[in-house]
């Protein structure tokens, strides 16, 4: 995967988890309390994060993996 993807792809995520975090009236600090994971990292697209983090996010979301990655990913080919 070349860089530029890399980067774009971070950014998809940090958009995404942003979304759903503001959708839930959320701020990142509180986030932060409630899971020990930095939200604001994430949220600026320069942090590459593991699967368990992303699993532990969408446990707070309360939604399924799929759904994290069902908006605006498939406009990247790999």
């Amino acid at each position: 995967m070349e860089e530029n993807d890399k980067k774009e792809l971070l950014n998809i995520l940090a958009k995404r988890i942003k979304e759903l975090r503001s959708k839930k009236g959320i701020t990142q600090e509180d986030a932060l309390n409630d899971t020990g994971i930095h939200f604001g990292r994430i949220e600026q697209g320069k942090r590459d994060i593991s699967f368990t983090t992303l699993f532990k996010i969408c446990q707070y979301f309360e939604i399924p993996p799929k759904d994290l990655f069902n908006k605006d990913f498939d406009r990247i080919t790999l």
